[in-house]
């Protein structure tokens, strides 16, 4: 079902059925409100008349109404009254000249008042109140009371009428509404699902504008807007990816068929051999060691994260431990301002590969003499692990590329890294919900943060 014809269906549709069954009910307690009060004031007037039928002065049974001086006020609505004696005689009644009761089945006894509706001789549906009474001298009488349902019905018709109608407006307003409101939703879902085919088809371009609504659907289209440019942005860095991969394994490749063609060119000497196959195996190293960043790279996509509670501390005293001898051959001091405990749920093996690669990108620029500075301290919800050196620093144009891969700074040395560490640590920082960034340092030389959530 589209989503016009739902929003129809459920907006308009079954709400206006709702308010039918709901007037129906609603008219169904009303007529019988209605037909408890006819028969409350049928009771009434009976009780009136059942003590004073007997009172005249010449005690002949009789009914009063006939000799009330409203008589002819009331006689549209007040109930039809009949006397009946023993022998079902009629010896009084109300209207004298107008509409004369039926008379009552012959089974009427003692046992109480009688109520009933049915359709009277003259065709007029009419409430009915038998009521059996025995006059002072023993001799037992019926009296009837009658009062036709046209009142009734004439109120029920115009309670149908009005609520009926008031239902017809509403629904009438309800589908109207619906249908424009549903005409919109409609569109707007539609100007997004249209983006889907070229979706499919790689066009990643948005080109809706945005929606001032701010309802849900505006909110969604935010998000798409905001996944397609995410979508473009990732496809875009893949591109780079690859062709920094290509270029990156097409230099060392070069090199070594370069080495291989001078080396079998023409005869050579041992030593020239060696030498030649001393360069290519270098080339193959870095060969190797860019596969291997490659590799990691693309694992973080896929590794299984646990992040289990541990000791942030433990982990960057770890690292820096197993630093020190490389650091000492470069002549480089590595310092270290732990809090005895760093507690956080965090993945071990990942989270040490991102100290290990901050670690060894400042070693690569820290001059001979200087320090390594390796901090942890608690900033509110996070832990903030900073690696510090003093080394060249970082160009500010270059300050935003950094953690993109392959991206080396101009400062950097032939044949330094494969520019893919610090992505790296990028991406091990947002998989565990915290970031990496460059953060400002007074003097020489670069200072980088990771912030882990605690």
């Amino acid at each position: 079902m589209r989503v016009r014809a739902r929003l129809v269906l459920f907006g308009a549709a079954l709400p206006s059925l709702a308010l039918v069954i709901a007037v129906g009910v609603a008219g169904v307690v009303f007529r019988g409100s209605l037909l408890g009060a006819l028969d409350r004031a049928l009771l009434a007037q009976a009780a009136v008349e059942s003590v004073s039928l007997f009172d005249g002065p010449t005690g002949v049974p009789h009914v009063h109404l006939g000799k009330s001086p409203l008589a002819d006020n009331v006689r549209s609505f007040v109930p039809m009254a009949g006397l009946y004696d023993g022998t079902g005689k009629l010896v009084s009644h109300f209207p004298e000249n107008g509409w004369i009761p039926d008379p009552p089945a012959a089974d009427v006894g003692s046992e109480g008042p009688r109520l009933s509706t049915y359709r009277s001789s003259d065709g007029r549906w009419v409430r009915s109140l038998v009521v059996a009474v025995r006059a002072p001298w023993g001799e037992p009488y019926v009296l009837t009371l009658q009062s036709s349902l046209a009142e009734v019905d004439a109120t029920m018709r115009l309670y149908w009428q009005a609520t009926l109608g008031l239902v017809a407006v509403a629904a009438a307003l309800l589908f109207f509404l619906q249908w424009v409101q549903a005409g919109r939703m409609s569109r707007r879902i539609g100007d997004m699902t249209a983006q889907l085919p070229e979706l499919r088809g790689g066009a990643l371009a948005w080109r809706l504008p945005p929606d001032p609504t701010g309802d849900e659907i505006a909110d969604l289209r935010v998000a798409l807007a905001e996944a397609m440019e995410r979508l473009r942005a990732a496809r875009d860095a893949q591109e780079r990816l690859i062709a920094n991969a290509a270029h990156e394994l097409r230099t060392p490749l070069g090199l070594m068929r370069t080495e291989m063609d001078l080396a079998l060119r023409k005869e050579r000497s041992a030593e020239e051999l060696r030498e030649a196959l001393s360069e290519a195996r270098g080339e193959v190293t870095r060969l190797s060691n860019l596969a291997a960043r490659l590799l990691d790279l693309a694992a973080l996509g896929k590794v299984t994260w646990e992040a289990k509670p541990g000791d942030l501390s433990a982990v960057v005293r770890e690292a820096a431990e197993a630093c020190e001898g490389e650091a000492e051959a470069r002549g480089v001091k590595i310092t270290l301002s732990l809090p005895e405990e760093a507690q956080a749920a965090f993945e071990a093996q990942t989270a040490r590969q991102a100290i290990d690669n901050l670690l060894s990108n400042a070693m690569g620029h820290a001059s001979r003499g200087t320090t390594i500075s390796v901090g942890i301290e608690a900033a509110g919800e996070v832990w903030r692990i900073s690696v510090e050196d003093e080394g060249e620093g970082v160009r500010a144009e270059e300050a935003e590329h950094i953690f993109e891969p392959f991206f080396r700074g101009a400062k950097a040395k032939q044949g330094q890294g494969a520019g893919l560490g610090l992505s790296i640590v990028r991406e091990i920082a947002r998989r565990h919900g915290g970031k990496v960034y460059l953060a400002p340092k007074e003097g020489r030389g670069a200072r980088f943060v990771v912030e882990i959530p605690r």
